[in-house]
């Protein structure tokens, strides 16, 4: 048996009688390679220092939100929304962002809303009311709406599909977890000094981040123009659903059932009127076709599920750390810290596993983990020392190294170049959801069970099968796209006659 490629079956070309024959052995190509230039790095590391800058920032704030009640002010109904404004903000207008992003150049909208999030969260630092604070926290919520799904498309259309990107996608989305899972310990030490430094550390990081963007990050070409406009209708149409949506997850533990259901229906209604203005429109904010995609709907699923599901976790652990056991903000900090080690794992761990079993076994096998962790994690009790804790840590930090990162390239693998920044759109709608969702339900859960003197263990068991259950409807749904390798075909040679009268 000879490779099909090893043999030429053109005709060979003659000069008089004499056949010029062509070497039987074509060179084979070399591999695809993953290394990244010097260049790639630096503009990889700029992207990535964004969505760690992003991660930080919301992670950072759960830690600070009592010492900020206190100075402020605030009651506990209006302190939520310092964390829902971002949340509203964010997830209402993603989707718009990633097509922004395709529209009117990746770079500006990574560099513009990069600005307006060093500006706003500046801000919020210097707010003297608690309004001032929660609209700082919408606009900075927006900003980052625009900016993350630019840089995650400017990573995408900068590096060739295939093991290059793969592998830049896997740094990116380790030192995003990275930023998520340290920002506790970060924001448990600003918040001893004050909570201010909560909004002003990002001001730093932001100011050099877009310094450097400045200099790294490629022009883009102009701004796309098109004889029938943009698409306004649709535009308005799918943000408003957004924020209704969102608004919906975000306020049910808050309100009654009768309010959740009024503003899912005008949510879902507003749905219904986009997809009707999309069909019919000959520019449509987001190709309806993109959504047939049976991969890309899972990779979706799978990433709600994922993030969902480890924020409802962490909320989960702070509360039992902090209100239940007592410890400071600083040692539950310092206690989850052992979950930022995704942010090693994800691009030295994860990228061999991805090319020696698939991304599609990766996605499922740290689904499958997270679901342990979470079991694990029921054992809890009065006096459980940090040693039984850690193997539920270990085991999370490993799962979402695993994860994260292949469901990212999940979502983005096969999109056209065009439609990269909607794609991006639509995978961080899906991690914003999915949060907002696994928090609200948590959330639910441990006010409903709360007595006199808070929560009790049996509450927390009880929490623990929201992030439990949406673990294994991931894994349900992310290994249906598995399939049963089969072995490469290998073409049979011609006899050797056909090739030499071919010749």
């Amino acid at each position: 048996m000879v490779p099909e490629d090893a043999i030429s079956y053109k005709k060979e070309p003659t000069i008089g009688s004499i056949t010029v024959r062509r070497s039987s052995s074509v060179p084979t190509p070399p591999a695809p390679s993953d290394r990244l230039t010097a260049r790639g790095w630096a503009v990889l590391l700029v992207l990535s220092s964004a969505i760690f800058l992003e991660g930080i920032d919301v992670s950072m704030m759960g830690v600070a939100l009592p010492s900020i009640r206190a100075d402020l002010g605030m009651s506990t109904s209006s302190l939520q929304w310092v964390v829902s404004a971002y949340v509203l903000g964010y997830g209402g207008f993603v989707l718009l962002g990633g097509r922004a992003a395709d529209l009117l150049g990746r770079r500006r909208m990574f560099v513009l809303w990069l600005t307006v999030f060093l500006l706003f969260s500046g801000l919020g630092g210097l707010a003297t009311d608690g309004w001032m604070l929660i609209v700082a926290r919408f606009v900075t919520g927006v900003a980052a709406a625009f900016m993350t799904p630019a840089g995650l498309s400017i990573i995408t259309t900068t590096f060739a599909e295939g093991p290059q990107r793969n592998r830049a996608l896997l740094v990116y989305a380790g030192i995003a977890a990275g930023g998520f899972s340290l920002g506790m310990v970060t924001g448990g030490l600003l918040t001893s000094l004050d909570w201010r430094w909560v909004f002003f550390a990002p001001v730093l990081m932001a100011a050099a981040i877009l310094v450097a963007a400045l200099r790294l990050i490629p022009h883009d070409t102009a701004p796309v123009r098109t004889r029938a406009g943009y698409d306004v209708g649709g535009t308005l149409t799918l943000t408003g659903a957004m924020l209704l949506l969102v608004y919906t997850v975000v306020m049910l533990p808050e309100v009654g059932a009768g309010s959740t259901a009024a503003t899912a229906a005008a949510g879902i209604a507003l749905l219904a009127v986009f997809v009707t203005i999309e069909r019919r429109s000959r520019t449509p904010l987001l190709r309806l076709g993109l959504l047939r995609s049976a991969p890309l709907v899972r990779a979706n699923v799978g990433a709600m599920m994922l993030v969902g599901g480890f924020v409802g976790f962490q909320f989960i652990a702070v509360l039992y750390l902090q209100e239940f056991r007592g410890w400071s903000e600083t040692q539950t900090g310092l206690a989850l810290m052992v979950l930022g080690l995704d942010a090693i794992l994800a691009p030295t761990l994860t990228p061999v596993l991805v090319r020696r079993f698939g991304n599609s076994t990766v996605i499922v096998a740290g689904l499958t983990l997270a679901a342990a962790a979470y079991a694990l994690f029921l054992r809890l009790d009065v006096d459980w020392t940090y040693a039984a804790m850690l193997p539920s840590f270990l085991v999370l930090s490993t799962a979402f190294a695993l994860a994260y990162g292949p469901l990212t390239i999940a979502a983005t693998d096969g999109v056209a170049e065009e439609e990269q920044g909607l794609a991006s759109g639509v995978l961080t709608t899906s991690f914003q959801f999915g949060s907002a969702l696994g928090l609200a339900v948590v959330t639910a859960v441990v006010v409903a069970g709360s007595g006199a003197d808070g929560a009790g263990l049996d509450t927390f068991r009880t929490a623990l099968l929201v992030p439990l259950a949406g673990a294994v409807i991931g894994v349900l749904v992310t290994a249906s796209g598995l399939r049963r390798r089969r072995p490469p075909v290998v073409a049979a040679a011609p006899p050797a006659e056909e090739v030499l009268e071919r010749a």
